[in-house]
């Protein structure tokens, strides 16, 4: 049984969201949070608070359908970013100029599956 998370319209650009989620993934989810805890790049936070929100999903929907959990079982399966808006902002420039500022924001997504479930998934 998967779990999925995803944040939307964060104010990340996705090549640097992609450099953090590019270190997770394949990971086992506990160990992939205890990695974004002390990743120095700061994408590394939201993702963290993403993952952790997955194996949240994952206790919920494991106690609905009454089946046995275990947070050390996770595996992050799929995980990638998407770009979102882009915000266009105009800053000053010499000679009564303007130049265009991009702000650039991601969507990111999380997929979690116990390590058993894998097993039966052609790959």
């Amino acid at each position: 049984m998967e779990a999925k998370a995803q944040v939307r319209f964060i104010r990340v650009t996705p090549q640097k969201a992609r450099r953090v989620v590019d270190l997770i993934r394949g990971k086992q989810a506990v160990e992939a949070v205890a990695v974004l805890k002390f990743a120095p790049q700061a994408a590394s936070e939201p993702v963290r608070k993403l993952v952790e929100s997955a194996i949240a999903n994952a206790r919920v929907k494991a106690d609905s359908a009454s089946v046995r959990f275990d947070e050390q079982e996770l595996v992050i399966t799929e995980a990638f970013v998407d770009e979102g808006p882009t915000l266009k902002r105009f800053r000053p420039r010499a000679q009564g100029r303007a130049s265009q500022i991009l702000k650039r924001t991601s969507h990111i997504t999380v997929v979690l599956t116990p390590r058993d479930d894998m097993k039966g998934r052609a790959r």
